[in-house]
Formats: structure tokens, C-alpha cells, sequence
């Protein structure tokens, strides 16, 4: 018994300091991309962010609906150079439209549900996200979309566009026209190969971002 409790007390020390490093990161540079609710979830990676991977799996991959690799590259604000070290972190809905719980949360994911996965880019500024394509809200009557935050070294955290997906059928005209372009297009297509749907999405880091220096 001693030992199980002195096991749960190293894990959330653990999960904690890295917390606490990664919040260090947030503390450079101007503010930038203005009011950001829950965007402070990306300093919630069970990861430092210097031990991070370029390609994450989100839990649900291994479950039932649409696979989905979602992936391409992050360039610097002049939108052809690869830009390595960025964090992303992204978090969606479930097979019925809702952010699913455990029940047990602590931080944001009381919110953003279990859903979700944070990666660093590659050094050709490269990342991919493992995961089930969502469901819109309300078992799907809503487009399906997939949150983003993005954290650049010496940047605060800011979102930018979600993930939209071109052949959604809830997709409406004013839906396309309400995305402001932060960090480029976030519509993408979806092309089938084999049992997995591919999706490629390049962002421009501060592309519409107010206050980007």
C-alpha cells in the first residue's frame, strides 16, 4: 500500500513539474493573438515540450469510426520556411459529438474531454495527429471541427483556425465565410487510402494573428 501511494505521488509530481516547465515557456515574448479561453490547455502536455514527438495517436484511434491521419507543415510567418519546434495541440469531439470525460479531470480537460494530443515539429517543420475523424455537435447535426492551439518559442500560445472538413454535409456557406484564415486555411480535403482517411493542412505561423510581431 505504501508503495501504490508513493507511486501516485511520483506521477503527479511528475505530471506537475512538467507543467511547471512548459508554463516557464509561457511566460516569453509579447502577447500576441489576443483573448484565447482555454488555450492555456497546451501547458497541460504530460510531456515537456522538448521531449515531445512530431506525431501523436489521440486515444480513441484504436476504436470504432473514420481513421483519420491529420497532418503537413507548420511554416514561419513568410509561408516557406519550415518552421521546427512549434507545439500544437488539438482536441475534438467523439463518435456522438461530445467532449468525453472520465470523470476524473483536473484542467482543462474537464472541458476539452480526453480527446486530445500534443506534438513539437520535426526539424522540416513536420507534425501528423492519429486519431478518429469527429463527430459534429448534436450526434452530428453541427460540422465536425477539430480545435487547434499553436505555441512558437519565444510566442505566447494562440489558436488559429479549426479544422473543417470540405465534404461535410452540415458544412454551410456562411460556415466557410465565418473562418477568419488565422494560420491559414483550416478546410481540408479528405482523400481515402486504404482503411484511413488523409487530410494535409500547412499553417503559416501569425498569418491574421492580431498583434503578430
Amino acid at each position: 500500500m505504501k508503495f501504490l501511494v508513493s507511486l501516485l505521488l511520483g506521477l503527479a509530481t511528475g505530471l506537475q513539474g512538467c507543467a511547471q516547465a512548459n508554463q516557464q515557456e509561457a511566460q516569453i515574448g509579447p502577447r500576441t493573438g489576443g483573448p484565447c479561453e482555454g488555450c492555456e490547455a497546451i501547458y497541460e502536455s504530460p510531456v515537456p515540450f522538448g521531449r515531445l514527438s512530431w506525431r501523436d495517436t489521440l486515444p480513441d484511434y484504436g476504436g470504432s469510426g473514420e481513421k483519420l491521419h491529420l497532418g503537413g507543415t507548420v511554416y514561419k510567418a513568410d509561408g516557406r520556411t519550415p518552421a521546427p519546434g512549434v507545439v500544437l495541440y488539438i482536441y475534438h469531439t467523439d463518435q456522438t459529438g461530445v467532449y468525453p470525460t472520465h470523470g476524473n479531470e483536473k484542467g482543462w480537460d474537464k472541458r476539452h474531454g480526453y480527446l486530445r494530443g500534443w506534438i513539437r515539429t520535426n526539424s522540416k517543420g513536420e507534425y501528423a495527429f492519429y486519431t478518429l475523424k469527429p463527430i459534429g455537435y448534436n450526434n452530428g447535426r453541427a460540422p465536425a471541427h477539430i480545435h487547434i492551439t499553436v505555441k512558437e518559442p519565444d510566442v505566447n500560445e494562440y489558436w488559429v483556425d479549426e479544422y473543417l472538413f470540405a465534404d461535410d454535409p452540415q458544412l454551410s456557406k456562411e460556415d466557410r465565410e465565418r473562418a477568419s484564415g488565422r494560420g491559414g486555411s483550416g478546410l481540408v480535403q479528405t482523400q481515402r487510402k486504404g482503411d484511413i482517411l488523409v487530410a494535409k493542412r500547412d499553417i503559416i505561423l501569425g498569418k491574421n494573428v492580431p498583434g503578430y510581431q
